[in-house]
């Protein structure tokens, strides 16, 4: 199990409404990229902020009046997180819980954003030159580089961090005049979109658009790669301040991270994620005329599945459930806790499979934890032969722009290949989808997409740096993430 990149959020009631209603359903409905804390920031006359850690609690009739009540303010933001930068400790959560405020010269700005930082440690050695301690994840890192830089006039703070912080950041901000901004880097790699009320008088930011749907707000656009987008009391401005000559979208977010109701660039993920598996189908008929039933792993292969069933005619039964409840992620668990938690997560309907060839569609193998397990259940429950039709292509190399794929070592595809995958979680075939395939499911090109995982070749420098020295040096198997390892340097500053 992956940890997902993190869901922002924000909001501005023209109508002078309280905004956390929208704050509140937004968040909810993007709980999915964060379980390890989340956060509330809004504005009346000054910042009212709350955060803890877990998920987004469960809250009715006078509790959700007492939240509001607090909240108070037309205009705010939100934040889920997993974390990929810092440690993982209950403290360190709570501490690195976003929205966060960063203060400078008399400017304060709530920030929350979803990303990650490649040139975290350069930045940190900026901020000490400066007299800041440079401690703190990577979101407060770049919350203190914004709150520097606008004390020279928003855009021009903006654009400087955009010129000079590596990584992929889609930020919502609130100034302390309560003014509403949002800007993505340069090359665009995680999403944000923006959407309001059909008169008008509510406008918002959301990672994802479902965001915005259950809040009954429509789609207008998204944020473009390199733009600002400012909410403010005379309305709307927007400027594209970084314009590169390609964008990087994150290509993970179609197989994993997206839910499937989400619309990214111009598609829903569902009807995507149907045309991989009608891919899967395509290339490999073989094995399907040999296979006696479809299972799809709970809940990000199911479209998947729907369309390999549709492609190829063979029957697909949903055997394989989740259990909802069980909400423990096996990523951020020591390694004898998270067989077990998988094992509990998955629950297989026995009886049905005995003596049956099956063919698995699962969206990714990264470190083989999940697969060898689900694997090892099926065969218990009488598979005679066991299929792996994946979706998203061989991961081999780290990501260092918001998947907590940080290390060569921790990647099952970096170390095998696609009969070796096979052995180590004990299946009788992997078959992933050839990376063409999959990029044209997207409807983007490979000049669009971050394809880093799967070819090694990042669209950042420091990260391509930072990974053939990773993947060249005697420490391969080193754990730590490679963005956080002091011997690898950053760029220089750029004015």
């Amino acid at each position: 199990m992956l940890k997902e990149s993190c869901g922002v959020f924000g909001a501005k009631c023209f109508n002078g409404k309280c905004v956390f209603d929208f704050l509140y359903w937004g968040l909810v409905a993007q709980n999915h990229r964060g379980h390890e804390s989340y956060g509330f920031l809004t504005y009346a006359g000054g910042f009212r902020r709350h955060v803890n850690v877990g998920l987004v609690p469960q809250i009715f009739g006078e509790r959700y009046s007492r939240w509001r009540g607090f909240l108070q303010g037309s205009v705010g933001i939100a934040h889920v997180r997993y974390g990929t930068s810092g440690d993982r400790s209950s403290l360190s959560r709570l501490n690195d819980a976003q929205p966060m405020i960063s203060s400078y010269a008399g400017e304060k700005i709530g920030f929350a954003f979803n990303g990650n930082i490649v040139n975290v440690n350069e930045l940190r050695s900026r901020l000490k030159a400066s007299g800041d301690s440079g401690a703190g994840c990577d979101a407060a890192v770049l919350s203190k580089i914004l709150a520097i830089s606008v004390g020279d006039g928003l855009m021009s703070g903006v654009e400087h961090c955009m010129r000079n912080v590596e990584g992929a950041f889609s930020a919502v901000c609130l100034r302390s005049n309560g003014e509403l901004f949002a800007f993505r880097d340069p090359l665009g790699i995680r999403p944000l979109s923006i959407g309001e009320s059909e008169d008008g008088t509510v406008k918002a930011f959301s990672s994802e658009t479902v965001g915005l749907d259950i809040n009954g707000l429509r789609f207008t656009s998204d944020v473009e790669p390199g733009e600002i987008v400012v909410f403010n009391k005379d309305g709307v401005v927007r400027e594209r301040l970084v314009k590169k000559d390609r964008t990087a979208f994150c290509a993970f977010e179609y197989a994993y991270f997206a839910r499937p109701d989400s619309m990214l660039n111009g598609k829903y993920v569902y009807s995507v994620r149907e045309d991989f598996g009608r891919n899967l189908g395509r290339r490999f008929r073989d094995v399907v005329e040999k296979s006696d039933v479809i299972l799809s792993m709970p809940e990000t292969a199911e479209d998947a599945a729907y369309g390999l069933h549709e492609e190829t005619g063979l029957k697909w039964e949903r055997i394989l459930r989740r259990h909802r409840y069980v909400t423990q992620r096996a990523f951020i668990l020591e390694p004898s806790e998270r067989v077990s938690t998988i094992d509990k997560k998955v629950n297989i309907m026995n009886g049905r499979l005995k003596g049956k060839k099956v063919i698995v569609v699962d969206d990714s193998i990264v470190r083989g934890d999940t697969t060898r397990t689900v694997v090892r259940k099926l065969r218990r429950a009488g598979a005679e032969k066991v299929y792996l039709f994946i979706t998203f292509p061989r991961i081999t190399h780290p990501c260092f722009y918001g998947v907590d794929m940080a290390t060569f070592s921790e990647l099952i595809g970096f170390r095998f290949d696609e009969e070796g995958v096979a052995k180590q979680v004990g299946a009788d075939g992997v078959f992933y989808q050839p990376l063409e395939d999959y990029v044209k499911a997207t409807g983007m090109g490979f000049n669009e997409l971050c394809l880093a995982c799967v070819t090694g070749e990042y669209p950042t420098e420091l990260a391509q740096k930072m990974a053939e020295a990773a993947k060249a040096s005697k420490d391969v198997k080193d754990e730590r993430r490679i963005y956080e390892r002091t011997e690898l340097t950053g760029r220089e500053w750029s004015a």
